[in-house]
């Protein structure tokens, strides 16, 4: 009897899942195993005598796929029954969630009682916002230089301002050094957060060094909390191994300080308009130094430099080959530009500069990498600061990339997350320029050539010969200035390698001028030049701290010793405070440049790669070779970069073996220490996925397109054969043509086919300029152009409409958002995850297949895991 109405449950069961037409792709079978068959039963069985017939309106029959979701009662698996007895137990034993509709009313609810707590909770701060704004006021009003004239002749406002400094410095002291109980210290901590989130919703300037303070409070005190109370000095390896950690938080300590001083005020300046007069314009030399570059990326720069504004009879051009390459000397002969080319090759790109600077006369330098387009404008916006200030002898402006670098394309974020340089070219030379501490980047620049001499050319000491020689120009006395806008573009490097080996040298470089040219020793720098200088050097010394951060837990994890002798409440009471109000600043000071995080996965790159040079510079200055950045390079295709990838898998192996011990140490360890092993596996789990966005940009993309496309929005005219005009819209181009977009009806009567010529007009200045094109491919109104042969001064035509627009570079600037630091957070951590998928991916095999062997039987195990059914999902069903 119980076998007859089973059987008739299980046919009433067919039939209505045929009626409700489920979204199985095949209907039930009758015939089902006999692990169907017993799951049915025992679930009729217990629906009937457990539950309702009906729940919220939902038949029972319904029921299994409610309560039951990871089971297919269609094709049941073979170890299903095991799942739905765990289910069935945690549904008997477990109550379920509420319904929707009540977690919504709750949710409501408490959002206006936080929203009541929080107008509570600032409103003894409105008296605070006041003053913060009046202050903010009076900061702008004491810029003006009448104000500031009369606060250095007043004796009594300079009494005010030292007594000031004194009372802010004393107070400083006491809020560092002060020991706090567990209690204080969580009030401390709570005000300052308080003060911080009030403070980073007002606008201007003012706010921002508020917050610079709070941060720097809470750097302070947590570093003096650690070098007065967390060393152990009775365990010789633990403090050995706790001053390591502590002289690297040092240091990121000094950098963090150095930082809020170089960028607490940005110039932002702005150009200064020529004398109408053209005579008083002076003359220009401009230098394209070029030694092993392909001529296709030095054409687009020569092409450029021929249509800047600027008189013809005071701009000279000159390619400096130190390649030595007659197909360089016929091109800028073809094309009316000079061609210098050295007997030898000393010095490398200083040497070939200053072999130049004794052929040529100008009164001006304009140096551009040869891969650096300068836009038509480009000395209109410059040279009128030079003619105001005599003293001027630099003015540096932003190098902009318009193709991605490594990070870019191999994380597959180009445009949606800033340019690695886009915090240094667009905050902290902006910074530099408040304390007159530009220094000269190598390219995209302006130098007076009398102070240039004056410090024997381009300095040839260090393998930075850039940033050297503005430093000697800076100790003669002579200024420096900043443009913010950028009027040129340039290419990124194309390979993860080839942008370590150019950071390579720069972090040498750096180091090598901190040994030969300390700013802090010699004459002729004033006190803000420098710090900012120093802060320039230290900054490329961060490898061998980032190393420390990273290997740091596994000397609790693996070897027992406390780097931090403390309880795990008091390193989150000061650690966290310290962390939070630092990333707090500087995201709302780098905001616009540098998303948060972001920078970790950067030097975390570069780490390994830089602690050597760096060190050895310190030591043998000069020691090291100056190396050529590749540009313009291709990547066949995809692969992962395995040689510059080991430190990285080394220290991922090392973080996953310290993981361990800190799971076994967490299970069967002393339950005294479950706090300061929870901190630790916190610590390194964050390291494995900043390690793992490290491990994600060592796969290469694939980059096989020779000319680098330039996304844009520009109208434009197409002239068919037939004579007729069509209006289209330009979406990108490149050196070798563009991409137009036709409205729909244009592009449904097939007014394009493939290697169709037709002409097309671009404008420039009110002028028209008409390039002769063919058809490559068009399709969904998209139609691909690709530029027939062009006359020089045609191409020079086209590189004007195009590289040369200055307004193109400035809109790509103002195309990313500010900063989210929990979003940022999140999205760094994803790319860590990612990272670890595409090594698998790359793995040999079998490293493959057993990885592939443990996530199998890791996802058998979740599979096996109770899943909570809320009650909205019976509402949803019914």
């Amino acid at each position: 009897m119980f076998r007859s109405l089973n059987l008739f449950f299980q046919d009433w069961i067919v039939d209505q899942f045929k009626k409700q037409k489920r979204t199985y792709e095949r209907e039930w079978d009758c015939r089902a195993s006999w692990i169907g068959e017993c799951c049915l039963t025992i679930w009729l069985s217990f629906a009937f005598i457990f539950l309702k017939p009906t729940i919220a309106g939902v038949p029972s029959w319904k029921l299994p796929l409610v309560y039951f979701p990871q089971i297919n009662f269609a094709a049941p698996g073979l170890l299903d029954p095991l799942r739905f007895i765990i289910q069935s137990i945690w549904l008997l034993c477990f109550k379920q969630q509420a319904t929707m509709a009540f977690l919504e009313r709750l949710h409501l609810l408490a959002g206006k009682a936080l929203d009541v707590l929080t107008e509570c909770f600032y409103l003894p701060f409105e008296f605070i916002t006041k003053g913060v704004q009046w202050l903010e006021k009076k900061a702008n009003q004491a810029k003006s230089p009448e104000v500031r004239e009369q606060m250095k002749a007043s004796k009594s406002a300079m009494l005010l301002n030292y007594l000031l400094l004194f009372v802010v410095v004393f107070l400083a002291l006491l809020c560092f050094t002060v020991p706090f109980g567990y209690q204080a210290q969580i009030v401390f901590v709570l005000l300052l957060w308080s003060l911080a989130m009030m403070f980073r919703r007002m606008p201007g300037r003012f706010p921002t060094m508020l917050l610079i303070i709070l941060s720097v409070t809470a750097s302070c005190r947590y570093l003096w909390w650690r070098y007065s109370s967390t060393l152990n000095w009775d365990d010789p390896l633990a403090l050995f191994l706790g001053g390591i950690l502590l002289l690297a938080e040092t240091y990121s300590w000094v950098v963090l300080i150095l930082g809020y001083f170089q960028n607490i005020w940005p110039l932002n300046r702005k150009p200064v308009a020529l004398p109408d007069d053209q005579s008083l314009w002076p003359t220009i030399d401009i230098m394209i130094p070029t030694y092993n570059e392909d001529l296709d990326v030095v054409r687009a720069t020569v092409y450029a430099s021929l249509g800047v504004d600027w008189p013809k009879d005071k701009l000279k051009i000159h390619i400096l080959d130190d390649g030595k390459r007659d197909n360089f000397r016929e091109f800028a002969k073809s094309i009316g530009v000079n061609y210098i080319r050295r007997p030898t090759n000393e010095h490398a790109k200083a040497g070939n500069i200053n072999y130049a600077l004794k052929q040529t006369s100008g009164e001006y330098v304009a140096i551009f990498d040869c891969d650096h387009i300068p836009t038509r404008a480009f000395f209109q916006l410059t040279m009128g600061m030079f003619l105001k200030d005599p003293k001027l002898a630099l003015i540096q402006t932003p190098h902009h990339f318009f193709s991605p670098d490594p990070f870019e394309r191999n994380l597959s974020n180009f445009r949606n997350v800033p340019n690695e340089g886009n915090l240094f070219y667009g905050l902290i030379q902006d910074g530099n320029d408040l304390w007159d501490a530009t220094f000269f980047c190598g390219s995209c620049a302006i130098l007076r050539r009398e102070p240039l001499e004056e410090v024997g050319g381009i300095a040839v000491e260090t393998v930075t010969e850039d940033a050297h020689t503005s430093l000697r120009m800076h100790r003669l006395g002579y200024h420096s200035a900043y443009l913010k806008q950028p009027i040129s573009a340039g290419l990124a490097t194309e390979t993860l390698s080839a942008h370590v080996g150019q950071r390579i040298r720069w972090a040498r470089g750096m180091a090598q001028i901190f040994r030969v040219d300390n700013p802090f020793k010699g004459k002729g720098l004033k006190l803000s030049q420098r710090l900012c200088y120093a802060n320039a050097m230290l900054h490329f010394l961060s490898g061998i701290p980032r190393i420390v951060f990273l290997i740091a837990p596994l000397a609790y994890l693996l070897l027992h010793s406390y780097v931090i002798y403390a309880p795990a409440l008091a390193i989150i009471l000061y650690v966290l405070p310290h962390m939070i109000h630092a990333s707090m600043t500087n995201s709302r000071m780098q905001g616009d440049y540098r998303y948060s995080f972001w920078g970790e996965v950067y030097e975390t790159v570069l780490a390994w790669y830089i602690a050597r040079p760096t060190t050895v510079a310190l030591f043998a200055p000069h020691k090291g070779t100056f190396n050529v950045t590749a540009k313009g390079g291709l990547v066949e295709k995809s692969h992962y970069d395995w040689v510059i990838s080991r430190p990285y898998l080394a220290l991922v192996a090392l973080n996953i073996l310290g993981l361990a011990a800190g799971v076994y140490r967490l299970g069967w360890g002393p339950q005294d220490e479950i706090g300061t092993v929870i901190v630790n596996i916190v610590w390194t789990l964050y390291n494995l996925l900043i390690l793992g966005a490290a491990v994600a940009v060592a796969v290469e993309a694939k980059q096989v397109r020779k000319d680098h496309r330039v996304e844009v929005s520009i109208p434009i005219a197409v002239r068919l054969n037939s004579g007729h005009l069509v209006q289209a819209e330009m979406k990108d181009f490149s050196l070798g043509g563009v991409r137009i977009q036709m409205s729909e009806s244009e592009a449904d009567i097939g007014l394009f086919e493939n290697g169709q010529p037709l002409d097309v007009v671009l404008n420039r200045g009110g002028h028209e300029y008409v390039f002769p094109m063919v058809v490559a491919y068009a399709r969904n109104g998209i139609v691909g152009l690709q530029l027939s042969e062009l006359t020089n001064q045609q191409q020079i035509d086209y590189v004007q409409c195009t590289f040369a627009r200055a307004d193109t570079w400035a809109k790509w600037q103002q195309s990313y958002q500010s900063d989210k630091p929990l979003s940022s957070m999140q999205a760094v951590l994803l790319v860590g995850l990612n990272g670890y998928k595409r090594l698998l991916k790359h793995s040999p095999k079998p490293v493959t297949v057993c990885v592939s062997a443990v996530m199998a039987g890791c996802n058998f195990i979740w599979s096996l895991r109770p899943r909570n059914v809320p009650n909205r999902t019976i509402i949803h069903e019914n």
